[in-house]
């Protein structure tokens, strides 16, 4: 079954993520402070949450699809689903 992706589920999918900020989970995510995608060692303070598949590509905003990412590669990353960010990366070398 396919689930239509609308505004109303993305800003409900948002509005979940944005609660998980201020948990415990994900204050224990950022103290580790690496980045998923490069596992550079971050500041927490500047550590991002990345939906591994984005919410505007049908991604829930639980926990075994959230994750901490630097900046540098959330921006990178932006949309792309798993197999595409992997296929991005091979790009580069």
């Amino acid at each position: 079954m396919i689930t239509e992706i609308t505004e109303a589920s993305i800003k409900k999918e948002r509005s979940i993520a944005r609660d998980l900020r201020s948990s415990t989970w994900w204050k224990r995510k950022c103290a580790v402070g690496i980045c998923y995608y490069c596992n550079a060692k971050v500041p927490a303070k500047m550590l991002t949450m990345d939906h591994i598949v984005p919410v505007a590509r049908g991604g829930k905003s639980v926990k075994s699809n959230i994750v901490t990412a630097c900046k540098t590669c959330n921006n990178k990353k932006k949309y792309l689903l798993p197999i595409e960010w992997e296929e991005y990366l091979r790009g580069l070398d």
